[in-house]
């Protein structure tokens, strides 16, 4: 355990002495917000710092200082499961939370694996800011009963897959790939569906495990796949576009209970711009060098797929993923999935600026 952790902890012991600590800190003039992610501390560099650091401007200049926001990226204070569990308990205050981070208290979460479900990036951001990710938002909220979802921000946009051994254009491409996977179920599902070996593995152990060939490829949005310098291990990427997973910026309930009406109105004002950010900067880094174009440039095969082919590969996976969740969920997962799947589409049917 690291000391930075040490503290956190001794921190929360102290705080968990008093009769109503949350509520009494948040009532006082000052408010320290401890917020924690993944990746690393460059606005320019990920969506999630980019997040981060705009939620940080905006709660700290509109509250005249009296609500101050810490950042702690690249999990230096545990693993992304366990920042959720420290959300929880109040040992910090805010996490930018991943689909596999949440899965393991939230199972609800697998919904948003609907495989090749979306058209464009457009339809992501009515789907999240509308009525499903308000539905989403009260059912994972009622479900923990110790926190408050304050906005679902952008992890990067649509997952690619890349791989060592050969290009994948069409499903049959699929067959015999060892494929990393977040340590979520319908991941697993879906990756298997397409004929790969799905292999879940913890983030921190990607890199290694592609660069020493004890898995063949991952999936991935692109501006993750830049970061993290899979071009170095990796030679085919093709954009598959199966998934979108964003986000979910996750604050103590507790702490969110005792704080006043102004103070949460603030910190909801910056959690739109927060998610505006992130998926301001995800599509910036998909235009830019460190996207495909940057990629494709430090030789990396590139490979979309067609619209036949993408219709196959939904084909096979929606049927294991639908049993996934009708056998390994409950029934308001199932109601979830079926307010997605209707938001989804009629996303999928507008235009921007449409009359």
């Amino acid at each position: 355990m690291n000391s930075t952790l040490r503290t956190l902890m001794a921190s929360a012991a102290i705080v968990a002495i008093g009769a109503a600590p949350v509520a009494t800190a948040a009532s006082a003039q000052d408010v320290t917000i401890r917020l924690s992610h993944n990746n690393k501390p460059d606005p320019y560099d990920n969506p999630a710092h980019a997040c981060a650091q705009v939620f940080q401007n905006i709660v700290q200049a509109d509250s005249n200082g009296e609500i101050a926001v810490e950042i702690y990226p690249n999990d230096q204070i545990g693993t992304a499961a366990e920042q959720v569990q420290m959300v929880r308990d109040g040992v910090i205050e805010a996490a930018l939370s991943s689909t596999g981070a949440l899965a393991p208290y939230y199972p609800n979460i697998d919904v948003l694996n609907l495989p090749f479900a979306f058209a464009d990036n457009g339809a992501t951001y009515e789907v999240f800011d509308g009525d499903f990710g308000k539905a989403l938002k009260a059912n994972m909220e009622e479900v923990l009963g110790d926190v408050v979802v304050l906005g679902f921000p952008d992890t990067g946009g649509f997952f690619a897959v890349t791989n060592s051994n050969h290009e994948i254009a069409t499903l049959d491409d699929f067959k015999g790939i060892r494929l990393r996977t977040m340590t979520v179920p319908s991941h697993q599902a879906i990756m298997n569906a397409l004929g790969a070996e799905a292999y879940p593995l913890a983030w921190g152990e990607v890199y290694s495990a592609l660069q020493t060939g004890v898995i063949d490829g991952q999936m991935n949005p692109i501006p993750i796949i830049s970061f993290s310098n899979f071009n170095e291990v990796q030679e085919y990427m093709t954009l598959t576009n199966h998934l979108f997973s964003p986000y979910t910026l996750i604050f103590n309930k507790a702490l969110w209970d005792g704080m006043s009406e102004e103070q949460q109105t603030i910190l909801r004002t910056a959690a739109q711009s927060c998610v505006t950010a992130s998926r301001g900067l995800a599509r910036i880094i998909e235009a830019s060098e460190r996207g495909v174009t940057g990629l494709a440039e430090k030789g990396m095969k590139v490979t979309a797929l067609s619209p036949e082919d993408r219709a196959k590969m939904r084909e096979v996976t929606l049927p294991a993923f639908e049993e996934h969740i009708s056998s390994q969920l409950g029934d308001d997962a199932t109601e979830l999935l079926e307010t997605f799947k209707a938001d989804v589409e009629k996303a999928n049917q507008s235009q921007y600026m449409e009359n």
